[in-house]
């Protein structure tokens, strides 16, 4: 068990804002966004190739009330630009040039694993970019996104999460370090309380959340809590196992994350977490019906009062573009 917030960070001085509705917003900067196209499989693997072209994405971007706006845009460009490119442009070798492009650099192309797979050309669209952790010269930005690619006349779908690693560089902030999600392999058939998740329309996962389910790697309390809450909310994951730090980060304490004992929701019946005119209340209950779904530790941009102990609820920067709901052995 981790004892203690999932988070190193201070306390949240201002909330950003993100525009968000029950579908996904597409041509607004600053939006999570999705597009037509193929859907990931139930695996999180790429679906059978379909006939036809990419679809249309459009970039993720902060807004200025982000806590550091900066640091989540460094994260966000270096992974459109490893994962996206035009027919002919495919390769480690073009996607160095795009990263040198950035000024960022170009060894980080090495660490991008699914990210930058063979095909003619890839289209990526983020769906959510937050904290994994927040100090002052350092941050952990998880940048969740889907991915297709074409090869020859067939696309596919797929995506996965990177968690990206910045430091403090002079004035500004430079990418360190990639760490793209590893959910492991599918277990055919998935077991029982996982289909039954996937099955449920009122929890959307992104594909790296569909493979750590489908891995069999996921605390079954996890599955219990979703599928309790999505009783009563409309909610979108964006973390559960892989694509997370493995240590609280600016700790040396394990995360609940890779263990499987811990999943993240940034969206709430249709309210991003991180949009102050998301109704406050709305996630407060949110957070408390996650304790009462049994999460020993429940993290937001709102601190609850009460539960059964001094640090069920907590909230800092880490936490303010998300909930965390986590779970004991």
């Amino acid at each position: 068990m981790t004892h203690g917030p999932e988070s190193a960070a201070h306390p949240v001085g201002r909330r950003a804002v993100l525009l968000g509705t029950a579908g996904f917003l597409l041509g607004a900067a600053g939006c999570t966004s999705a597009v037509p196209g193929p859907e990931p499989t139930a695996s999180g693997a790429s679906a059978s190739g379909t006939a036809g072209a990419l679809p249309r994405t459009t970039p993720w971007r902060p807004t200025s009330a982000e806590v550091h706006p900066e640091v989540k845009r460094r994260a966000v460009e270096l992974v459109e630009a490893i994962g996206a490119w035009p027919g002919g442009r495919g390769g480690a070798s073009a996607a160095r040039a795009r990263v040198t492009a950035l000024h960022l650099p170009a060894a980080l192309v090495a660490r991008a694993g699914p990210l930058l797979p063979s095909a003619d050309e890839a289209a990526l669209q983020v769906v959510d970019a937050q904290y994994g952790g927040f100090l002052a010269d350092s941050a952990s930005v998880l940048v969740v996104c889907r991915q297709w690619t074409r090869h020859g006349g067939a696309v596919h779908a797929g995506g996965t999460t990177v968690d990206v690693r910045l430091a403090r560089s002079g004035t500004g902030w430079t990418v360190t370090a990639l760490h793209p999600a590893h959910p492991g392999a599918p277990l055919s058939p998935p077991p029982a309380g996982v289909r039954r998740v996937l099955d449920d329309a009122r929890i959307v996962l992104p594909p790296a959340a569909r493979a750590d389910l489908n891995s069999g790697q996921v605390h079954a309390g996890v599955l219990t809590a979703m599928l309790r809450l999505a009783g009563t909310y409309r909610m979108y994951v964006s973390v559960v196992r892989s694509g997370h730090p493995l240590d609280v980060f600016g700790t040396s304490r394990p995360s609940d994350h890779p263990r499987g004992r811990a999943f993240d929701v940034w969206q709430i019946d249709g309210h991003a977490v991180v949009d102050p005119a998301t109704p406050r209340p709305l996630v407060e209950r949110f957070m408390r019906d996650a304790a009462a779904a049994g999460s020993y530790n429940v993290g937001g941009p709102v601190l609850p009062s009460g539960g059964s102990t001094p640090d069920q609820f907590f909230s800092d920067a880490t936490h303010h573009d998300h909930v965390h709901i986590g779970f004991g052995a």
